[in-house]
């Protein structure tokens, strides 16, 4: 299995971007902070503030997708809810960091988001496609991955139009009549022409 180790280095590299993402967000602001720089005529003490509480924000985000991944490998299943939007969103975001650390610090920079958004996009894929709906829908023991109720059901059993198809006799939603105004037989077209 290729989905458990993936989730391990997913994890451990989001942890350590978190790291050095709120530390270095920390440094410029601390920086920026001792040399009094301003852009644009912006007070400096602004501009440190919000490049640390940056840094603690996005560092918190990373450390919240590590956490997710990290859950993900532990249970060995795929992500739910809030966790999957969570990991789709830190994909998204190396998408946008790497396009823009090939301009502005290089290559290797760019290399490394785009290792991370495919090892991101991996665990979101294998998870889905072992995991799926296809396996569930096959009868068979449940050690074998079927459903154990669509055990007895016979695999092309023909059935008469118009009858239903529940396992029991009970109303189903939309057994109510009348159904529709669709006639119980087909009738073949008569032709038009001679």
């Amino acid at each position: 299995m290729v989905r458990r180790p993936v989730a391990w280095v997913v994890a451990v590299v989001l942890l350590a971007e978190a790291v050095v993402i709120g530390a270095l967000n920390w440094f410029l602001g601390v920086v920026v902070d001792r040399q009094q720089m301003s852009l644009a005529g912006l007070d400096p003490d602004v501009m440190s503030k919000s490049s640390k509480i940056g840094g603690v924000a996005f560092g918190l985000y990373f450390a919240l997708c590590a956490l997710v991944a990290l859950l993900v490998a532990i249970r060995n299943r795929a992500p739910a809810g809030f966790g999957r939007v969570v990991l789709i969103s830190v994909a998204v975001v190396h998408g946008l960091l790497g396009a823009f650390t090939l301009s502005l610090v290089g290559w290797p920079a760019f290399v490394f988001m785009v290792v991370m958004l495919g090892l991101l996009v991996l665990l979101l894929v294998t998870y889905d496609r072992e995991d799926g709906p296809e396996q569930g829908a096959s009868g068979g023991a449940p050690e074998a991955g079927g459903d154990p109720k669509a055990e007895g059901e016979p695999a092309g059993a023909p059935g008469v139009v118009g009858e239903s198809h529940s396992r029991t006799d009970e109303p189903q939603d939309g057994d109510e009549e009348p159904q529709d105004s669709v006639p119980a037989q087909i009738t073949q077209p008569v032709p038009t022409t001679l």
